[in-house]
């Protein structure tokens, strides 16, 4: 196959498998959206549905997130761990979105990553997942498949994503964003893999992989 029929193959059988992509993070707008996607940093999307409930409760608007303690916000995320850089982080963002966005929340790489705890990742998943930007968030699932697919070198996250936006129409790029990261937990995770399970691996997967898998 050339590199073009793999991209192609990838694309056509998380098509087939994934026709319709739920959100990971249970959230209800862009404010939510973005608390949950900060508070899943080195967290699993499981634990972090269990505990924006909890939040969201109390809080889920920034008016009413401000009226909130670092600590008293720090208690009720604790089970997601990293609570005090998060608690921080959310009241943090919650004061600047008042004071400099009107409340809303921004759709800029550029005023996203100005707020606290918020970094590149997080940032992309706002813009594509609450407003529909075309962005390419990288995160470990994609970061293996895209190796193992050899569709990238593996250095770093910075290097997937390039090659990611290179390879693959921007119009599907919040698609396969989410189809990538369905798909790694699902066919092909870091632990206890299957490789026949893992079709598009099987099919299309680095030849060194391939190989020492069959040695």
């Amino acid at each position: 196959m050339t590199k073009k029929e793999k991209v192609n193959f990838a694309i056509s059988t998380l098509k087939k498998i994934y026709p319709q992509i739920p959100i990971p993070l249970d959230h209800s707008d862009p404010y939510t959206l973005l608390i949950a996607v900060l508070m899943s940093a080195q967290s699993t999307d499981v634990g972090v549905n269990k505990i924006t409930p909890l939040l969201f409760k109390k809080a889920k608007t920034p008016q009413d997130m401000v009226k909130l303690s670092v600590e008293e916000i720090r208690e009720i995320i604790r089970p997601v761990g990293l609570s005090p850089m998060k608690s921080k982080g959310i009241r943090g963002l919650s004061e600047i979105l008042l004071n400099k966005h009107n409340g809303k929340v921004p759709r800029t790489y550029q005023e996203l990553e100005a707020l606290p705890a918020v970094g590149h990742k997080t940032a992309a998943v706002v813009m594509a997942q609450a407003f529909g930007i075309p962005t390419f968030p990288v995160d470990t699932h994609i970061h293996r498949l895209m190796y193992r697919w050899g569709f990238t070198n593996g250095k770093n996250v910075i290097q997937t994503e390039r090659d990611a936006k290179r390879l693959f129409p921007k119009s599907l790029w919040n698609d396969l964003h989410l189809q990538i990261i369905w798909y790694g937990r699902e066919y092909s995770p870091a632990r206890g893999w299957d490789i026949n399970k893992d079709i598009i691996t099987k099919t299309i997967g680095r030849k060194s992989i391939l190989k020492k898998l069959s040695s």
